[in-house]
């Protein structure tokens, strides 16, 4: 071979078992050298397969590592998902408090010739506008009157407002601000203690910052138990789980989402020991939508469907890595279904149109099969599962759970991808970089409960601040109730 890579490769090794097979044929190989010829080059394909999959580079487009990893990151998306998430960020805020006037240049006098023009109606006008924020300290003095009885020689002091409970007190708006700063703008505390002196010409310590944080966390409680009971009644719920740095240990943040609920728990384990102590999908009776972790499909009382952007992810890298036909067919028929679904005002195939559908997804493995290299027998004595390919793992995955792969085109509260949930995670890793781990697993949960909060009431088009507030003066439940 005059140089060597991946198709030289197989076609070199191709063509000596093409030779190997013709002169066992033609009788010049004795019955023992075949028997021994044939295991070596079965394991021989096999250390091919697994080699070239080593060697070829894992980017976004064929793995689950993000673009800020790689040295030239990819901004491609797949085409065609149709997840059903809301897109807030489309949308904007609507509530937020404006103050909008009017001003009019009038005309007095005419520019040509200076005639009298004040009692003309104007014919049209022309609007320019200008928008600025104004940054204003607002401080209310509340005096309470002292009085003596001349009856009885009693004092009597006025009744103050319930929230002044002392001499000095920080309004709602600070506490807003101060908590969307730190867990929307993910911004450390060091800087939301700056920003602030800037605004206001006072410095808040890092406590009464941390007080705020868990005073919003114990307000949002019972909104975090009725959001709970409304995600365990809708018919598809995605999740997934993300690391989190918590006192200098790994921890996991799970997150729950449908429709517009978004919920997230941090805990210290990532499996099912987490599901059980977090408690919703082991009461949940719809479909779990997932990247194919074990522990998800441990709960066989619920239905799952498979994230399709992990499963096209992998099969780039598979067909990247060995040039298998069966996985750019596999990929081709998922990404053209998934556009089909789409078009669809049902979002689902008919079931003439899904058991075709089944035929041309079984006919693909089955030509996988006999591509795929033939995994060699345990040898006798030893334990343990046979090493395997990630090409044979991701076949024997799609084999196993056809149902929960295919479930987008049955089901039309299923979407194809689980976007939705790592949407939702995305910002607590951006959180991490930022402004590093927590220090306590207390504010860890706060935080968690309270970005759910927010995420929520941002796919109903309600601004941070205000969302925040409504918290805050308990609003939040009289608008429920």
């Amino acid at each position: 071979m005059a140089y060597v890579n991946k198709t030289s490769l197989r076609d070199e090794f191709s063509h000596l078992k093409g030779e190997f097979a013709t002169l066992a044929a033609a009788g010049k190989v004795t019955p023992e050298s075949r028997v021994l010829f044939n295991a070596l080059l079965m394991l021989l394909e096999v250390m091919m397969a697994v080699f070239l999959e080593k060697t070829t580079p894992k980017t976004s487009r064929n793995s689950s590592k993000p673009s800020s990893q790689m040295e030239a990151p990819d901004t491609s998306a797949v085409q065609g998902t149709h997840a059903r998430g809301l897109a807030a960020e489309a949308r904007g805020f609507t509530n937020t408090r404006t103050i909008e006037t009017v001003e009019v240049a009038a005309v007095e006098t005419c520019g040509n010739c200076g005639e009298d023009l004040r009692k003309i109606r104007g014919t049209s006008r022309e609007r320019r506008t200008r928008i600025d924020l104004v940054f204003e300290k607002v401080v209310t003095h509340i005096d309470a009157e002292i009085k003596t009885c001349p009856h009885c020689a009693a004092t009597t002091k006025g009744d103050f407002p319930a929230d002044l409970a002392g001499p000095v007190q920080y309004g709602i708006g600070i506490k807003a601000y101060v908590l969307n700063l730190l867990v929307s703008q993910m911004v450390s505390l060091s800087r939301v203690q700056k920003l602030l002196e800037t605004l206001i010409g006072e410095v808040l310590a890092e406590a009464t910052l941390l007080k705020y944080v868990w005073s919003l966390h114990e307000a949002l409680a019972r909104w975090e138990r009725m959001s709970i009971e409304q995600l365990l009644g809708s018919p598809a719920l995605h999740v997934d789980e993300t690391s989190v740095r918590v006192d200098r240990h790994n921890h996991w943040v799970h997150v729950y989402a449908s429709g517009m609920i978004t919920l997230k728990f941090v805990h210290p384990k990532r499996g099912t020991e987490a599901i059980e102590a977090i408690g919703i999908i082991p009461r949940y009776g719809g479909v779990t939508i997932h990247d194919c972790w074990a522990s998800y499909l441990s709960y066989g009382h619920c239905g799952h469907g498979l994230c399709g952007a992990h499963l096209l992810r992998e099969l780039t890298f598979i067909h990247d890595a060995n040039g298998y036909p069966w996985a750019a067919n596999m990929k081709r028929l998922l990404r053209e279904t998934c556009a089909e679904v789409s078009r669809r005002e049902s979002r689902m195939l008919t079931q003439e149109e899904y058991a075709n559908l089944q035929k041309r997804y079984r006919n693909i493995l089955t030509r996988g099969a006999r591509e795929l290299p033939p995994i060699p027998e345990r040898a006798s004595g030893k334990r343990g599962r046979v090493a395997k390919s990630d090409a044979h793992n991701l076949w024997e995955r799609l084999r196993e759970h056809e149902t929960a792969v295919l479930l987008f085109a049955r089901r039309a509260e299923v979407a194809f991808t689980n976007n939705r949930a790592e949407r939702n995670l995305r910002m607590g890793k951006v959180k991490q970089k930022v402004s590093g781990c927590f220090r306590q697993q207390r504010y860890a949960e706060a935080y968690c409960r309270i970005s759910s909060h927010l995420q929520t009431m941002a796919y109903q088009g309600v601004n941070p601040l205000v969302a925040i507030q409504l918290a805050l003066s308990g609003e939040l439940y009289a608008r429920k109730g």
